[in-house]
């Protein structure tokens, strides 16, 4: 059993930058990741909204953390959590390679997943015209035509969101009304460039003339079964978040979606452990979002362990 200050379960750019700055407090810090660094991020082809830094390929820029956070000296082990013991002043966690850790101060980063919908057309042309993140990605599609998948929220201000940019944004949404606020529902029935298309479904994304790109939506109306295809740059996926926060649950207070109950400070109900990222509750789901999280966690445990010593 080995024994560290901070665990922080995600290497994500929340995580590593809660190591970094762990690190620099002078305590001893383990990063355990499941998959690889950079979580969400290391999928994306560009990143042009990370502060002082134009333009970065999402690997890129996990790798850069990644460097940082060991360059700090961080231990970061490519092994997942299975569970996790977080109620006492020492907690500890076993991994899927059968070790077991322990800390006085956990912070959970292991983020969220974008809910995939499981068409044709949708792994092969990831990050090749399918998108999860309109703000992410919403650049590179200026002056084209989109289309945003969903009802929601998310889905709604992606909408709008893509319309500032491109000629023509077409919405697919399985219902006939939005589950949307009224305040951007308004909003997006008021948009000359936005095409709705209710009672749809997407069946598949096919590839365009021009390469292995997307280059049409096919779907299909519920109520009488037509198809149509829609000649399209991008699609952007906007069917909600998948947190995975069970091995934690009964423990760590979640919502009904199963995202951490934490608020900005990052705390969770347990004294000494923290939430931050994707993984908790919050209204901006950003790599800078994260980053600032995985500040404000570290700064968090800080003050903890060393109340502690």
């Amino acid at each position: 059993m080995a024994a560290y200050d901070v665990i922080i379960i995600g290497a994500g750019p929340a995580g590593l930058t809660a190591a970094i700055y762990a690190r620099r407090a002078g305590w001893t810090t383990l990063v355990l990741e499941d998959a690889v660094c950079g979580g969400q991020m290391v999928n994306t082809p560009e990143v042009e909204n990370y502060p002082a830094v134009s333009k970065i390929s999402g690997a890129q820029l996990s790798m850069d953390l990644y460097n940082h956070a060991v360059e700090q000296g961080a231990d970061i082990q490519f092994d997942g959590v299975v569970t996790a013991d977080l109620a006492g002043k020492e907690k500890t966690v076993h991994t899927r390679s059968g070790k077991e850790y322990t800390a006085r101060a956990v912070i959970i980063a292991n983020g969220a997943k974008r809910r995939k919908l499981g068409i044709p057309g949708e792994e092969e042309f990831a990050g090749r015209g399918v998108s999860y993140c309109a703000t992410c990605d919403g650049g590179f599609f200026r002056n084209k035509v989109t289309a945003v998948i969903g009802g929601g929220n998310t889905a709604v201000e992606d909408a709008l969101y893509l319309a500032n940019l491109c000629s023509e944004v077409h919405v697919i949404h399985r219902r006939d009304t939005f589950r949307a606020g009224k305040v951007l529902t308004d909003a997006l029935l008021s948009r000359e460039n936005i095409v709705l298309h209710y009672d749809s479904i997407p069946l598949e994304i096919l590839a365009s003339d021009a390469g292995p790109v997307a280059g049409a939506l096919r779907i299909r109306n519920v109520k009488d079964g037509s198809e149509q295809d829609i000649p399209l740059n991008g699609v952007f996926i906007a069917v909600g978040l998948a947190p995975d926060n069970q091995i934690f649950a009964g423990q760590v207070e979640l919502d009904k979606a199963g995202y951490i109950i934490a608020g900005e400070d990052t705390h969770t109900n347990l004294e000494g452990v923290y939430a931050a990222g994707d993984t908790r509750t919050k209204t901006l789901r950003q790599i800078v979002t994260a980053a600032g999280d995985g500040a404000v966690a570290a700064t968090e445990a800080n003050h903890y362990l060393a109340s502690q010593a």
